[in-house]
């Protein structure tokens, strides 16, 4: 991800498959509907006043504008300060970019994120999601995938010299 336009466009594709998704979520389900699709997987309609796992619940979505604001602006720091040659990291950053304009959106639009996917056993349910989360939490997992394999690598240099 060496140049703008391969950035651009992953946060573009992140940002434009959630709001298909969220806004196919609306129209089409209603608020709390659950449709199973797997056993242990299933669409749920809910909004998330609050940030991940709905921490910050009731401080309302001014602050929470802020927030996500602040971070996009941290990880743009973050990617222009890596190295060029970093592609996973800057995949990484990319995918947290785009989640976070995702549901960034949401929050400017409605008040609120909406949240769709639901793991579940009949005794246990994970927290509700969307893709703009999944995307985050797979970018968060990239950068620090990057992070230890440059370290791996250096590591690998001092011991043979």
């Amino acid at each position: 991800m060496k140049g703008l336009l391969p950035a651009a466009t992953a946060i573009g594709l992140v940002v434009a498959a959630d709001r298909l998704i969220k806004i196919l979520i609306e129209r089409s389900m209603s608020y709390q509907e659950t449709i199973d699709l797997l056993p242990f997987f299933a669409l749920f309609r809910t909004h998330n006043q609050g940030i991940a796992f709905s921490m910050l619940w009731g401080l309302g979505p001014l602050p929470l504008i802020a927030i996500s604001l602040g971070v996009i602006a941290f990880v743009l720091w973050l990617w222009r300060s890596s190295p060029a040659d970093r592609v996973v990291a800057h995949l990484g950053f990319a995918l947290v970019i785009g989640g976070a304009v995702g549901n960034l959106i949401d929050r400017a639009m409605y008040g609120y994120v909406i949240d769709y996917f639901l793991f579940h056993t009949p005794a246990w349910s994970f927290a509700v999601f969307n893709l703009a989360d999944a995307a985050i939490t797979i970018g968060a997992g990239l950068i620090i995938l990057d992070e230890l394999l440059v370290w791996r690598r250096e590591r690998a240099i001092e011991k043979a010299d």
